[in-house]
């Protein structure tokens, strides 16, 4: 196993009801990351997850607002550190593998480590919850197919990040999006990011997942049409633009076609249906190239703040 720097890392370790294994987690990391502080943030458990994290060795704090993805912006707003190690507080994810995806953040060699749980098959073994593993791949076929990239997995929730990463990272999601999130801007604004395969275990027994494959998914796939637009405007409305014209041409060159041979436009309807279509297809192309400037504008202004957050570390 690879020796790092423990000192400069710090575990994170949201949570909602998990007394059944923080305990075992947070032990777990103290001993694979002596030195490292290891912080549980508490999200209105009404279990005994905080006292059982305190007296493990954690540094327990509370998020009153509901949500993973607000548990992070937290976590991520009132931590220093060089390396933040992000894990799920319901021992899925190895312990021992933590130095692994540190290291590469240490040494400079990447902005975001992903803990994969597909590529070596643990996870379609151990995992016993139906559809999760077809939500994660549509989600990754959905980056695929917008951002030109494939993640070897999206959804998993043990992750190490750089400072300026952290630092420079707008949360926008409240709840299990945080993962897609996190996965698309790390595209988008291409950080660095690397794979380590780890070994996945189901829960134990007694523990229960707090997530909702329906209603999360939906949540998830909203994320990635939301971060679409708000990241790429002109390539998002330009796709409006391209259906509503051919729409409009679907409509509208029968018409034309007809009043060549005739002279007449005997379906006035469908003739202002077609000109309907192509206003709103100019209209889509127009509020894009508009966006698109206020997106560059934003990219500029993230790009200098990524600068002052690095300079700040030297």
């Amino acid at each position: 196993m690879k020796t790092v720097d423990t000192s400069r890392i710090a575990v994170l370790i949201p949570c909602y009801n998990e007394e059944v294994t923080i305990e075992k987690v947070v032990s777990d990391f103290r001993r694979e990351l002596p030195g490292a502080p290891v912080y549980v943030y508490d999200n209105n458990s009404s279990d005994r997850t905080a006292d059982k994290a305190r007296a493990a060795g954690a540094i327990v704090r509370h998020e009153p607002r509901q949500g993973k993805g607000n548990v992070c912006r937290q976590m991520f707003r009132d931590i220093e550190a060089d390396c933040y190690l992000m894990v799920d507080g319901d021992d899925t994810y190895p312990a021992e593998q933590a130095a692994e995806l540190c290291a590469p953040i240490l040494d400079n060699k990447a902005d975001m480590v992903v803990g994969d749980r597909l590529s070596n098959g643990t996870y379609a073994k151990e995992n016993k919850r139906a559809f999760h593993g077809f939500g994660n791949n549509l989600v990754r076929r959905m980056i695929k197919w917008i951002y030109g990239y494939t993640f070897d997995d999206v959804m998993t929730g043990y992750r190490a990040f750089s400072r300026p990463f952290v630092k420079t990272f707008p949360v926008l999601s409240t709840g299990f999006q945080i993962e897609t999130e996190l996965s698309i801007h790390a595209v988008d604004r291409r950080w660095r990011i690397a794979d380590v395969p780890i070994v996945y275990r189901d829960r134990p027994e007694g523990s229960e997942s707090k997530l909702d494959t329906v209603s999360d998914g939906i949540k998830v796939i909203l994320m990635i049409g939301t971060l679409f637009k708000n990241y790429r405007p002109l390539a998002c409305f330009g796709s409006i633009a391209t259906l509503f014209l051919a729409l409009g041409l679907i409509c509208g060159i029968p018409v034309i076609v007809e009043f060549i041979q005739t002279g007449l436009v005997p379906r006035l309807p469908t003739a202002v249906l077609a000109v309907g279509f192509v206003f709103l297809s100019g209209l889509s192309l127009a509020t894009g190239l508009i966006l698109d400037t206020v997106a560059r504008n934003e990219r500029k202004q993230w790009e200098l703040n990524v600068y002052r957050v690095m300079e700040q570390d030297r």
